[in-house]
């Protein structure tokens, strides 16, 4: 054996002692934390039921969650999951767990190590990687549990806490801990990307981490939220996803809505410059109480072009958002497109929505028309001022870039749309466009947005149904009512 080799075999044989005496410390430190549990809950309690309130927003109930560094398994259960799993380093924790939860599963394991034969919907990390050895190597593990569609969540303490919660401790005020790693939102990016994760959104939370009547609603509802103040948040939140990987598999057949009103003199060239994507695509017109001949003008080109797949249905409502839910209703395809009948975003732009969502980079498309230069008379001067307000509010109220949150041209999987048709309720019935009824519910269930830059082209037929002034307060007034529903909760 060369002498290197033996200090090698040393040096690895060192950082396994270092990494074995680490985790014993931490799991007799959890062990005793546990026995004196109920004695700290009431210091501990408002903190943890704010954690609870914000994954439970963040995660729909139904899913299959497993929680990692679960404790005693409380938030696990809150979320309501189908299959809730949760593994945790302290035994007696584990025990804790198991019997205030009968119906979930629990593991006494390290995560550093454990491997289940199963992959999760949703993967949560609550105030555990500031607590681990090796965060990294953690994260990888979780990649084995994922599917595409997974969504890692966690959240961490902030660094500017460090010396407050130290102070907390010598106040006996929180439960001494053992050394921390007092990780920035930026290096915890950079793990999961480094581990084969996306981060989707990142945000601040609890300023006051004490019951106070009024005051905590203030401060971890509202002030937590706006501009410098979201930087005094205790925790830091991070939802990830896998990184996408290379399109594989089947190709899926393609729904393209295209709600249509006064547009007939537009219909045969949809027929002609619609791309064929896919397997297969279908063209879904949803005709809506025209003045003019559009229906009839649908019916006439279906029959001229027997080769396309196409159907056609009158609207029975009113509003833009009703004609596009009938028509994803009636969808056979996998993904679903909106196609605006007034052809102001060319038909063939439609090829690089769909090469956007196949491979991934997106999982709901946003049309942009904001970015290239448009046409003379493509849109008023005050409709591109309010495009322009709208796409900043939503991109601090979303979390994600929105460059453009009323460009028809939207696409995302027929399986996304369900969930967040099935999850309506939430906001409520109120948008009569359906753009903002989508970006809401692509935000709210941590679909990955992806702006997708269009050339926006003056309309050739017919004249906008778009009333500037009557409908830009109303868009106001959801913007208003959806803060209280995705940004202030």
């Amino acid at each position: 054996m060369t002498t290197q080799t033996a200090t090698d075999q040393e040096l690895a044989q060192e950082q396994k002692d270092a990494f074995a005496h680490y985790q014993d410390k931490r799991q007799r430190f959890w062990d005793e934390f546990a026995q004196s549990l109920d004695r700290w809950e009431r210091i501990r309690g408002y903190y943890q039921a704010r954690l609870t309130s914000v994954y439970r927003f963040l995660i729909p109930p139904g899913m299959r969650v497993l929680e990692l560094g679960c404790g005693q398994g409380d938030l696990l259960a809150a979320l309501r999951p189908s299959r809730g799993v949760g593994v945790d380093l302290s035994e007696r924790m584990v025990d804790r767990a198991r019997s205030r939860h009968t119906h979930l599963t629990f593991f006494h394991a390290d995560v550093h190590q454990f491997l289940l034969q199963e992959k999760f919907d949703f993967i949560v990390f609550s105030d555990l990687v500031n607590d681990i050895w090796d965060v990294q190597q953690v994260l990888e593990l979780v990649g084995q549990h994922s599917l595409p569609s997974t969504r890692v969540v966690l959240n961490s303490y902030s660094r500017l806490w460090e010396f407050p919660r130290k102070l907390a401790e010598m106040l006996h005020l929180a439960k001494p801990q053992l050394s921390q790693n007092w990780l920035t939102r930026e290096d915890l990016e950079n793990l999961l990307y480094l581990s084969g994760f996306e981060t989707i959104r990142g945000f601040s939370e609890i300023i006051w981490p004490l019951r106070t009547p009024g005051l905590d609603v203030f401060c971890n509802r509202y002030l937590a939220k706006l501009g410098l103040f979201s930087w005094m948040g205790i925790t830091n939140f991070l939802v990830a996803r896998p990184q996408p990987e290379s399109p594989g598999g089947r190709e899926p057949v393609v729904s393209v809505i295209v709600p249509a009103r006064n547009e007939a003199g537009n219909i045969r060239r949809i027929f002609e410059e619609t791309p064929s994507l896919g397997a297969g695509t279908e063209l879904i017109f949803v005709e809506g109480h025209s003045r003019d001949n559009t229906y009839e003008a649908i019916e006439r080109e279906m029959k001229c072009w027997p080769e396309r797949s196409a159907k056609l249905f009158r609207q029975t409502g009113k509003g833009k958002g009703d004609a596009v839910r009938l028509g994803f209703a009636e969808a056979s395809g996998e993904l679903l497109m909106i196609l605006d009948a007034d052809l102001t975003v060319p038909p063939e732009d439609l090829r690089r929505f769909y090469e956007v969502w196949r491979t991934g980079k997106g999982e709901f498309v946003n049309g942009v028309r904001l970015v290239y230069p448009m046409q003379d008379r493509a849109m008023r001067f005050f409709n591109f001022l309010g495009n322009k307000f709208f796409s900043l509010a939503f991109t601090w109220l979303l979390g994600q870039s929105v460059k453009d949150t009323l460009c028809g041209t939207k696409v995302l999987s027929k399986w996304h749309y369900q969930m967040i048709a099935a999850n309506r309720s939430y906001f409520g019935d109120f948008d009569p466009f359906g753009d903002f009824d989508l970006l809401f519910g692509a935000a709210k269930y941590n679909l990955k947005i992806a702006d997708l830059p269009v050339r926006y082209r003056e309309r050739t037929y017919g004249t906008t149904n778009i009333q500037r002034w009557t409908h830009g307060w109303l868009l106001l007034r959801m913007v208003v009512q959806a803060m209280a529903r995705i940004k202030f909760v």
